[in-house]
């Protein structure tokens, strides 16, 4: 039995948490949740986002899984889940993309899995406003990219291509104009490629990969890029099959794991029990396989692609159905 920190978060999260934690026992997962606070509620409960007993629980377990949590825009607290990629080390984040049977979308056979380097970048938060003659408002924001965290992420992506029989790894920079920064990313790519000699290697800029994308993400295997690019493009390849809603995620470091659905916790639906649990669901897939339940999680994949081609009418108005997150949740586990 695996101990595994469950933060349910904000909105539907303790919907679609609830629904996640009955097909997984349903499906027999050898889980035990330590149930623990985080976010917007904790905030106004406690008067921290990230209670210090949120944060003992996952230093001791080494393994979360996580309902989306509300982040102020603008003011207010910094992002709970930016703070937890750091304080772990967490630098992998892994986000599939995939087509999935009767999901309404123009694009097809898209199998994609996006590498996102979760540390760094932009997203250090080293902003400072700058006092100028003028008087004119001036804010300045620094991005670190560093050789070590480079190579962790592109290594990571090209050791998940190695394990998961991947032909091609993608590499997303900005080295015509970021030369130092995303030069460095792809200067350690080109030099960590050569050790995967089976694996094609290529290089594209950001805004090129994105209109590749909307063109033909076929085109796409595994992919790998620094912070923000794979944050833009990471929703970019969501939104391919389906959006956030569809898709899930993984946070990895070294020694620890979080799991999280990355979608908002859409306060306008909370309690109508109409919230899709796919993404969560996608994401604790992810987790049973980091912790070899290999079998459990592919009994749930197939589960679920069942109950989207014969049991649609249960599932949720926003994938098409006509159900709710409990007939959805019902359907799942009547087909395990």
């Amino acid at each position: 039995m695996k101990n595994v920190v469950l933060i349910p978060g904000d909105g539907i999260g303790s919907e679609i948490t609830n629904s996640v934690t009955t097909i997984l026992e349903k499906a027999g997962a050898e889980v035990n949740w330590v149930e623990k606070s985080a976010g917007l509620k904790a905030y106004e409960e406690t008067d921290n986002p990230l209670p210090d007993d949120t944060v003992e629980a996952i230093d001791e377990h080494r393994i979360a899984l996580k309902g989306p949590l509300t982040t102020p825009v603008g003011s207010g607290f910094r992002s709970v889940n930016v703070a937890l990629r750091q304080k772990f080390n967490l630098y992998s984040n892994i986000r599939p993309a995939r087509t999935l049977p009767s999901i309404d979308t123009p694009f097809r056979d898209v199998d994609m899995v996006l590498f996102r380097e979760n540390t760094q970048g932009l997203y250090i938060g080293k902003e400072q406003w700058v006092e100028e003659a003028d008087k004119e408002r001036h804010s300045e924001a620094i991005a670190v990219v560093t050789e070590k965290a480079s190579e962790q992420i592109i290594r990571a992506a090209f050791e998940y291509a190695v394990r998961n029989e991947r032909k091609k790894v993608s590499l997303i920079h900005k080295a015509n104009i970021l030369k130092l920064t995303t030069g460095l990313f792809l200067e350690v790519g080109k030099r960590v490629a050569e050790d995967y000699p089976d694996i094609q290697f290529e290089d594209l800029i950001v805004d090129n990969m994105a209109m590749q994308m909307v063109m033909r993400p076929q085109q796409f295997d595994v992919v790998v890029t620094t912070n923000l690019f794979g944050d833009i493009l990471s929703d970019l390849a969501s939104g391919l099959v389906g959006g956030l809603g569809v898709t899930g995620a993984a946070n990895i470091g070294d020694d620890a794991a979080m799991f999280e659905a990355v979608h908002g916790s859409a306060p306008d639906i909370v309690g109508k029990n109409i919230a899709n649990p796919l993404a969560l669901l996608f994401s604790s897939l992810m987790m049973l396989e980091h912790i070899d339940q290999h079998q459990v999680a592919e009994n749930i994949r197939k589960a679920i692609y069942k109950t989207l081609v014969e049991k649609k009418v249960y599932c949720t108005p926003d994938i098409g159905g006509k159900g709710t997150t409990s007939t959805f949740t019902q359907a799942i586990c009547d087909n395990i």
